[in-house]
């Protein structure tokens, strides 16, 4: 009697286990898939599923565009020669008369005039000649200026006039450049690009590098990679330009039985769901449902209505896109579908998973009940 009852004894331990694992819940990543599926609107919940097709991926296909605007565009190049305010000018005087010239001391037919500097309204001041408007003309029409104010006090002046280097017409490099600060735009730098490569490129991944243009209140902006693809989208400069350079700062996160889950940045200007997930490391090998691979976002309005095909959706909508590697174009849909930022990218566990954590918390319960049933039986 007494063995028979110390084997309903372990009997009753290993069912009241049973039932404790099956009462608990078993630690786990997140949802797994036919949770998900709960939550949908057909089914109450507030989120629609939608599985992934060609045609859900074209309508979802919406990426950040950038580039400049018409004016940008249109602005033409800068002469190298066009004096700005700020400029440094060198001016010469040549005059016909030995002895009284208008400039110079007797006997002195050449006056060179102190290096001038172009004031912050574009003039200059010559003797004689008073202030004149420098900005905006060339060196040859600035002379021709300063002769006309001239020849009526000494006969038949000769004037020459030079740029030279100074902070007149410059822009401004900030952010990530090689090098930041300020640069004269020269005859080598007149469009964006060649001012980039003057300053040093950038100190980012090109790949995800963004260049942002300031002019007169208005901003524009473009990848790296598209602006030294597409060379017509070199626009040129202006004084006064402020370019800053800047990584992308765009991110999915990535949850459940992945290799890594974290938030992940952009690695590029597009991101499909394919590279997404290897940039994670891939499905976890020993837990993922690939099956189960979920991208959930809100969705905005007019691309959600394309997405479903109603009319009668006002707002932002959750979606959660459904992607089944294990079908036969399950890869293809993955590289076609693309993230955007603020994605989050979900990997279902295997449902043999939890049977594997059930019937080892089982296992293990059965062995501490055994264990204890054992020593008992030793004791008495």
């Amino acid at each position: 009697m007494r063995v028979f009852g110390s084997k309903l004894a372990k009997a009753m331990m290993i069912l009241a286990s049973v039932a404790l694992v099956a009462s608990c819940g078993l630690p786990r990543s997140g949802p797994n898939k036919r949770e998900i599926m709960a939550g949908s609107v057909d089914k109450k919940g507030d989120a629609f599923i939608v599985p992934v097709t060609p045609a859900v991926s074209r309508a979802t296909a919406a990426q950040p565009v950038f580039g400049f605007s018409a004016a940008f565009r249109k602005a033409g190049l800068i002469g190298s020669d066009v004096i700005s305010p700020g400029d440094t000018l060198g001016i010469t005087v040549f005059e016909n008369v030995k002895d009284d010239p208008l400039l110079g001391n007797t006997g002195q037919r050449i006056t060179p005039l102190q290096e001038t500097q172009v004031d912050g309204q574009g003039f200059i001041y010559i003797p004689y000649a008073g202030r004149i408007k420098a900005a905006g003309q060339t060196p040859d029409g600035l002379r021709q200026a300063i002769t006309r104010q001239l020849e009526d006090q000494t006969p038949n002046p000769q004037i020459t006039v030079t740029r030279l280097a100074g902070d007149g017409a410059t822009v401004s490099i900030a952010g990530q450049a090689g090098a930041n600060g300020v640069y004269p735009i020269e005859p080598g730098t007149r469009t964006l690009g060649a001012m980039l490569a003057k300053s040093g490129g950038v100190t980012v991944d090109p790949a995800v590098a963004i260049v942002r243009l300031t002019r007169g209140g208005q901003t524009g902006k473009i990848w790296l990679k598209d602006l030294y693809e597409n060379p017509a989208l070199d626009i040129a400069l202006r004084p006064g330009d402020q370019i800053v350079i800047e990584a992308d700062s765009r991110s999915f996160m990535a949850l459940g039985a992945t290799r890594a889950q974290n938030l992940i940045p952009f690695k590029s200007a597009s991101m499909s769901a394919l590279e997404a997930i290897a940039t994670v490391g891939g499905l976890s090998t020993y837990s993922a449902d690939p099956k189960g691979v979920f991208i959930l976002r809100d969705e905005t309005e007019a691309i959600a209505r394309a997405v479903l095909g109603r009319n009668d959706l006002v707002g932002d909508q959750r979606i959660v896109y459904v992607l089944n590697l294990t079908e036969p174009t399950g890869l293809f849909e993955a590289r076609d579908f693309q993230i955007r930022d603020g994605d989050t990218l979900y990997v279902t566990e295997a449902p043999f998973v939890q049977w594997q954590k059930t019937l080892g918390a089982i296992t293990g319960t059965t062995g501490a009940a055994a264990n204890l049933a054992s020593t008992t039986n030793s004791g008495t």
